[in-house]
């Protein structure tokens, strides 16, 4: 009895490992997706190079994570 609720806590936990790392590989795709689109755009003001440094993080942010 002890060994299966080991078990069935194992599996949750690499259950809500992969979950999570998923999460993080699709927030990863879409904030590169945000980068690109700053130079796709080709507009370069001042609003463009703030979105470019806060895609450019939460790149970075996910990155770390999924290194983690």
């Amino acid at each position: 009895m002890l060994a299966e609720k080991s078990v069935l806590v194992e599996y949750r936990n690499m259950k809500n490992n992969n979950e999570f790392n998923l999460s993080t590989l699709l927030q990863l795709v879409a904030s590169i997706s945000w980068v690109a689109s700053v130079f796709v755009y080709g507009s370069f003001g001042l609003g463009d190079f703030l979105q470019l440094i806060a895609a450019s993080a939460w790149t970075m942010s996910n990155i770390f994570t999924l290194l983690k």
